[in-house]
């Protein structure tokens, strides 16, 4: 922890100067970017005022404006409640068929809160530098103070709502740690928080249904937002059961539609989780910031093969009690664990990192992980890869997480008081018993921190057009530290979007827009050209097909672990698998009825362009931090290294055309200034 608190009014940092330019011939260099609505003054009251200088909007008024609320999960379901319990009249949009699927629901190990019950020291500004340091320095202090300091709120909400978080024997809330921090912050319900949190707000939300001022469209899948005169004012959305293509139009619209991990194909993500939504907007003149920031969470269930598209995560509250180890000897890698004398056993996060153990950050105790795999440590069965010269090859991806000291310490029942579900489903899905065997577990594709650009509003580029949780890119930096995703969804849906949009709504009433107004209908049109142009091609590949070729090349040049040439050679092969796919793709069926090989044809396509553009953001940005780490960027000892001088700050990309076509993504900087915090390597040691 720093000693020296600073008063957040000087800049402790001067602004960057890029030297390299690794991804010269890929880009432009466009304006620099400034966070219009970025408030000043010292940093602990910088929420609070701007709160009170926000306008208002009176609850006549309310009643007259329209949003739009694009995904249920806990950022736009908490929204939808708490702007409709406010007055606002709201639609919501899910592809779900209810939405209490929402991928909110599969978040496991706890939500985060500075409420320092524990009494080992924690606050707001603890959790907000550890936030900021667990994200290598490449968050906005503005944001990510704000996000602490609404932390305790959240609780506060979700109790009264009746979230059954887990409490200590006198009754009081509980909680845990997680990784990259040393105090005891995350509250949590077993391994179900997520599940309970969504509930909380999707009763919430209901409530609103019922009142009528929510009106909820399920199986409606974003296709196209509507600008009319530089503003955001609709969608066009396909009935994922009819396929009805329907325009609908607002005032604001907010997008709540999670993250991309599936670019990667294989992830902890639900299959549906897709960047539609988000790429759509991005098309229109909505910046992309950070693409290649993508969370690689160290605790799931290894990869056992070819057939597998989808990995399932196991909590990294686990890492509180599992320790993590590998055979200190390659011959001893196929051996049972419970065979390996403790002496030939390397617990190799607590012998790197002492400070802090298995409870490094999740970037820092992946990485470790595979260079164990990489130096033939691994264990579990052999699984076939591409190797950086493209010839396949057979390793071992697996580490153990071992629950035996645990047991002897609090004995089986204590464990399974505090874990019991999550080993329940580590042997349903493997078919192994965690508590006589240690579990096996390898970092996978988890959580992207990039996103839609927004400002401290959480308002696009695009005049309304405000994107809340996983969908921008606001708040992690490089990294996201364990039990933040779900603060972070919450804070924003409850707390921070109603609180910003209201100044924008002040300046309502607005004009209403036409049905027919050339915009709406060019929209329209656009949505159902493309769905005509994917069942027209008849080629002879399957959409699926495209989407495994590009999680490979994703996951092995722009994964783990990047390099200059490996990121020139995606770009090159993502560049022709998707002119193959515009050509050659085979999408089954027809578009006026349930069709999920058209709804995967659209995923896809997106997926496709955002590929090219994570790798082109990775290859500009020629430093390690967080979980982009460069192999030409690190220590003598093979730690992430940083260049501040020159990547301190947000990238933020404004679509300039496909590059098949020969346009190219223009890159707009925006300054990372810091003034409570100063930066420094990070050190878990």
């Amino acid at each position: 922890m720093a000693t020296t608190l600073h008063d957040g009014l000087t800049p402790l940092n001067v602004a960057p100067e890029q030297k390299s330019d690794d991804a010269a011939g890929y880009y432009s260099l466009g304006d620099k970017l400034v966070d219009p609505v970025a408030p000043t003054g010292p940093i602990a009251q910088r929420w609070t005022t701007r709160k009170f200088e926000n306008r208002l909007v009176n609850p006549a008024n309310r009643r007259k404006l329209d949003i739009i609320i694009v995904g249920t999960g806990l950022a736009g379901g908490a929204a939808a409640a708490t702007l409709g319990e406010a007055g606002y009249n709201v639609k919501s949009f899910c592809y779900q068929d209810s939405p209490r699927r929402a991928h909110s629901i599969a978040a496991q190990g706890g939500i985060n809160a500075a409420k320092n019950y524990k009494e080992d020291g924690d606050s707001t500004f603890r959790l907000f530098y550890d936030t900021v340091k667990g994200g290598d320095y490449r968050a906005r202090e503005n944001n990510v103070y704000r996000l602490a300091e609404e932390s305790a709120n959240i609780i506060d909400q979700c109790v009264a709502q009746g979230v059954p978080f887990a409490r200590d024997y006198g009754g009081l809330l509980d909680n845990r740690s997680f990784g990259g921090v040393q105090v005891s912050r995350t509250f949590y319900a077993r391994g179900q928080t997520g599940q309970q949190l969504l509930i909380g707000a999707y009763q919430a939300m209901e409530r609103q249904v019922a009142a009528g001022t929510v009106e909820a469209f399920t199986r409606h899948e974003m296709l196209e937002l509507i600008v009319v005169e530089g503003k955001a004012r609709g969608i066009v959305t396909r009935d994922m059961v009819t396929g009805a293509i329907d325009t609908h139009l607002a005032d604001v619209v907010v997008l709540a539609s999670g993250g991309y991990g599936n670019v990667f194909y294989l992830s902890t993500n639900a299959m549906g989780s897709n960047v539609t939504a988000a790429w759509r907007a991005h098309r229109q003149g909505a910046y992309m910031a950070n693409p290649c920031y993508t969370q690689i969470h160290p605790t799931c269930i290894p990869v056992t093969g070819s057939h597998q598209s989808k990995l399932t995560l196991m909590s990294e509250s686990l890492r509180n009690d599992g320790r993590i180890w590998v055979p200190k000897k390659v011959e001893d890698c196929e051996k049972d664990p419970r065979q390996i004398a403790e002496d030939d056993r390397d617990y190799f996060l607590e012998r790197i990192y002492p400070s802090f153990g298995n409870l490094v950050p999740r970037d820092i105790a992946s990485r470790a992980a595979k260079y164990m795999c990489d130096e033939g440590r691994g264990v579990g069965p052999q699984v076939a890869e591409i190797g950086p010269d493209g010839e396949e090859r057979m390793v071992r991806r697996g580490v153990y997480l071992d629950f035996a000291d645990a047991i002897a310490r609090l004995g089986k029942h204590g464990v399974e008081e505090k874990y019991d579900n999550l080993l329940d489903m580590y042997a349903r899905i493997t078919g192994e018993n965690p508590y006589e065997t240690p579990m096996r577990i390898y970092p996978a594709v988890h959580y992207v921190m990039g996103g839609l650009w927004v400002d401290y509003h959480l308002q696009s580029n695009i005049e309304g057009l405000f994107v809340a949780g996983e969908a921008n890119f606001s708040d992690h930096g490089a990294n996201r530290l364990g039990a933040s995703a779900l603060m972070q969804g919450l804070a924003d849906g409850y707390f921070v979007l109603p609180n910003t949009i209201r100044d924008y709504l002040a300046d309502g009433p607005f004009e209403k827009v036409a049905e027919n107004h050339p915009e709406v209908v060019a929209a329209r049109t656009a949505v159902e050209e493309r769905i005509n142009k994917f069942l027209s091609i008849q080629g002879t590949r399957s959409v699926e097909s495209y989407h495994k070729e590009l999680g490979s090349l994703m996951w092995e040049y722009c994964g783990m672990e990047r390099t200059e040439e490996g990121l020139k050679l995606a770009i090159s092969k993502i560049r022709d698998l998707r002119a193959d796919f515009w050509t050659n793709v085979k999408v089954l069926g027809a578009s006026d009825n349930l069709n999920q090989d058209l709804e995967k044809a659209g995923r896809v396509a997106d997926f496709l362009e955002l590929g090219e553009l994570m790798c082109i953001d990775a290859l500009n940005r020629r430093e390690s931090c967080g979980g982009h780490f460069r192999g030409e960027s690190q220590t003598e000892d093979g730690e992430a290294l940083r260049h501040d001088d020159e990547f301190a700050y947000v990238a933020a990309w404004e679509w300039g055309g496909d590059s098949n076509q020969g346009g190219e993504p223009v890159l707009h900087k925006e300054d990372l200034i810091y003034t409570a915090i100063e930066m420094k390597q990070r050190s878990y040691k």
